[in-house]
């Protein structure tokens, strides 16, 4: 199944994308990030109250920020990681340059910037943040605050070997393309999870990646 039939979907430019993102985002953290009380919101494809209340009260609770890097090239693109597939923690899994919140970050936004230049090398002369997407909290405890940015040309990468494996660039286009987010069934706990899938070639996009994605789609992209 989709994560849902929109049918207005049309091929939004770098400038409306990032016109939206900058009126519809904001700075504020939210409180769901430490908050042991809170409970992440539904979407289309997960929205069973029972599984969300089962996955927000996993403990530890643990912090986290990613980048989500929009290139502004001709047609925009979106920045992603493959993991070293040695990781203990998700390891050959596509994701966001990002990680732990450290107490030595002024903020996520800042905790998001510090790791892509860690995992990846991307300058932060390069990177400007947007605005926070919505708190994703995962099966392991992470309680994961995106932080969407607009990421100029002209960066060269430097990867971190022992976390990344590959770096690569997937169209926006075909990303926020709303027949690409198919839904898929997976078992935890007794529990029946669903979590959007894409596919962008051979790579298979899916869990808090694929949700970040689809909540990008729903704050930002769609009108």
């Amino acid at each position: 199944m989709t994560g849902g039939a929109e049918h207005n979907d049309r091929l939004v430019t770098a400038s409306e994308f990032f016109s939206r993102a900058h009126e519809r985002l904001t700075f504020n953290v939210p409180a769901a990030l430490t908050n042991p009380d809170a409970i992440a919101a539904a979407n289309a494809c997960s929205a069973d109250p029972a599984v969300l209340a089962a996955i927000a009260a996993v403990r530890p609770i643990r912090p986290a920020a990613v980048l989500v890097p929009v290139v502004q090239r001709n047609e925009p693109s979106v920045l992603f990681t493959e993991r070293t597939a040695r990781l203990a923690d998700h390891g050959g899994e596509i994701s966001f340059p990002g990680g732990k919140i450290d107490a030595r970050d002024a903020n996520p936004a800042a905790a998001a910037l510090r790791e892509a230049e860690e995992e990846v090398g991307l300058a932060r002369e390069f990177v400007e943040p947007v605005g926070y997407l919505d708190i994703h909290i995962t099966p392991f405890g992470h309680r994961i605050l995106p932080v969407l940015a607009s990421v100029s040309p002209g960066f060269t990468l430097r990867l971190n070997r022992d976390e990344v494996e590959h770096a690569f660039e997937a169209p926006l286009a075909v990303l926020m393309a709303s027949e690409n987010h198919k839904c898929e069934t997976l078992d935890w706990n007794g529990f029946s999870l669903d979590s959007y899938v894409m596919q962008f070639g051979h790579r298979k996009i899916w869990g808090a990646t694929a949700i970040i994605l689809r909540n990008m789609y729903e704050r930002v992209y769609r009108r």
